[in-house]
């Protein structure tokens, strides 16, 4: 039987499939690429036309979308919350969020502080990506403000695991003064998790 491959760049977007791996006990082929692949890693187009990670490969098919992918992986696991419980869409809609609302202001982020050349990086744009972000984390803030564990379904969900990867990676980036309380307190407990542990270190271990 041949294992899916996950193509990942360490404390990338792909750490969210990663850490779902590592939570559901799926066996993949990981291959850890240099970041960005685009400059580093020119093979992996051969893969991935994109030279985006994720790059997920099972039977064929590839898929490229951090979210889709931990959608898949938590299929028949309890990391899935299924059609006939009762936080069926808010959990698929915190799938969506995840990138389209709070990862997307934090790449900016990324691009402005880190991949740019020094003369290219802009502070202004640093700054007013992270004051968006604040503000669309706040939907976390709420979601937790009546006191639960974890965002759906009263346990801990693909949804914690794509929410927490754009909390944590805003705490890389200087951004953890504009994460509420509550929020702040959910991602001590997400990445004190044994999952998120295994797959930080395991993504230390492997390269293509």
């Amino acid at each position: 039987m041949t294992l899916p491959i996950l193509y990942h760049c360490p404390d990338a977007r792909s750490l969210r499939c990663l850490w779902a791996v590592e939570e559901a006990g799926i066996d993949i082929d990981l291959k850890t690429l240099p970041f960005p692949p685009r400059a580093f890693a020119p093979e992996y187009r051969a893969v991935n036309p994109l030279m985006t990670v994720p790059g997920w490969v099972e039977d064929g098919r590839l898929m490229t979308e951090s979210a889709a992918i931990c959608e898949r992986i938590a299929e028949g696991t309890p990391l899935e919350v299924r059609r006939d419980e009762g936080d069926y869409w808010e959990w698929r809609n915190w799938l969506h969020r995840s990138d389209a609302t709070l990862t997307f202001p934090l790449a900016i982020m990324i691009r402005y502080t880190r991949v740019e050349v020094p003369e290219r990086r802009l502070a202004q744009a640093v700054d007013d990506y992270k004051a968006f972000f604040g503000g669309r984390a706040k939907s976390i803030e709420a979601a937790l403000s009546d006191g639960r564990e974890w965002l759906v379904a009263g346990r801990f969900t693909s949804a914690d695991i794509v929410i927490g990867y754009a909390a944590f990676l805003a705490t890389t980036l200087g951004a953890e003064d504009v994460l509420g309380e509550k929020t702040q307190a959910w991602l001590a407990r997400c990445i004190a998790r044994d999952g998120f542990i295994r797959a930080r270190e395991r993504q230390k271990l492997t390269s293509a």
